[in-house]
This record gives structure tokens, C-alpha cells and sequence, in this order.
């Protein structure tokens, strides 16, 4: 499947949203993403494109000396293709570059897909936020990935 990762413009806050609401059972804003990508200085975002279409998204807060994972989602007929993974390795390359080895994230406990792709990219169980999740107190699991470069397969300067 032929798609780029490239980072998030403007113009694709609408597709973005509309990805959101399909995804989440609490979607954020509009407005949200709006702020987001164009005030937010410690945000970083991404989407995958095909032909002018937003197939998914990624979005990562860098703060201090890590980064975290505030959203990923691929809309639900592009799933199964290697996008969710391609976005979130994306964001890991953006924050390694920043010079940030540390990535956090909270996903869903009913969530098993993600957490094994999380796995996959050295990600490791550290925790539950109980009750995270206000649509149904279903709780988190919060994952970190301690070496972004490992996870990769980087090395010292790359």
C-alpha cells in the first residue's frame, strides 16, 4: 500500500477530525486540533496520506526530556496495513531527532491490538491509571518505551 507519513498541515485538521470521531468514543475537538497544530510549540503531529487523502494520524507532546503519546488513530478501512505502526515510529524519529530518547503513552486495557503493537516498538507495561477513561472508568495501561533509539535500531549520531 502506497502512502506517505509527512507532518500535519492546517489543511488536514478537518480529515483529521473526522478520523477522530470514528475512532473515540470521547473525540476530542475540532478546536482541539486546531490549537494543537497551530499554537501548541510542543506538539508534533503527523498523518498518513494517499492520493490527497488522510488515512491516519499521530500526535506526540515534547516535554522536557520525553515525549508522550497524546493520540494515534487510522481510520477504520485503512486498519491492518502497517499505518499505525509507520505513524507511531514516525513520532519516534521526530522526538530522537529532538534529542528525546523517553516515550510515554496511555492506551485502553481492552485494548489488546495496540498494546501488542506497542509492544512490538519497545513499549513496556509500567503501570494503570484507574478509572482513566470517563466514557465507561475503564482503566489505562501506561506504557514507556525507555530507548527510542534501540527500539529503532539506532546508533549514536543516526
Amino acid at each position: 500500500m502506497d502512502y506517505v507519513v509527512r507532518p500535519i498541515k492546517s489543511d488536514d485538521v478537518d480529515a483529521v477530525w473526522e478520523i477522530e470521531k470514528m475512532c473515540f468514543s470521547v473525540p476530542w475537538s475540532r478546536q482541539s486540533f486546531v490549537l494543537e497544530v497551530e499554537k501548541n510549540k510542543c506538539a508534533r503531529y503527523v498523518v498518513a496520506e494517499q492520493d490527497g487523502n488522510v488515512l491516519g494520524y499521530a500526535g506526540m507532546w515534547l516535554i522536557v526530556d520525553e515525549a508522550h503519546v497524546t493520540n494515534i488513530a487510522v481510520h477504520p478501512l485503512f486498519r491492518r496495513k502497517g499505518i499505525g505502526q509507520a505513524l507511531l515510529k514516525a513520532l519516534m524519529m521526530e522526538a530522537y531527532r529532538m534529542g528525546i530518547d523517553k516515550m510515554t503513552l496511555e492506551v485502553r486495557a481492552s485494548n489488546i491490538a495496540a498494546q501488542s503493537l506497542y509492544k512490538k516498538l519497545g513499549f513496556v507495561e509500567v503501570g494503570v491509571r484507574k478509572g482513566y477513561y470517563s466514557d465507561n472508568d475503564e482503566d489505562a495501561v501506561i506504557m514507556w518505551n525507555f530507548s527510542i533509539s534501540r527500539a529503532l535500531g539506532l546508533k549514536q549520531g543516526e
